[in-house]
């Protein structure tokens, strides 16, 4: 029986980004900016249920 691994696309996201801010911390605003552009665009087209599987 095979196993669907169904993964979202913002806590996916969000663990890249942690990363990044850990190893880089001059990067967060950047990444917080990209981060809140991102979402904000999704919400505005309609993509809120965007998974990838």
């Amino acid at each position: 029986m095979p196993v669907m691994l169904t993964l979202r696309l913002a806590p996916l996201v969000s663990l890249i980004a942690g990363i990044l801010i850990l190893l880089i911390p001059r990067l967060l605003n950047y990444i917080v900016a990209i981060y809140l552009i991102i979402i904000g665009l999704l919400g505005l087209f309609g993509a809120g249920g965007l998974h990838l599987r």
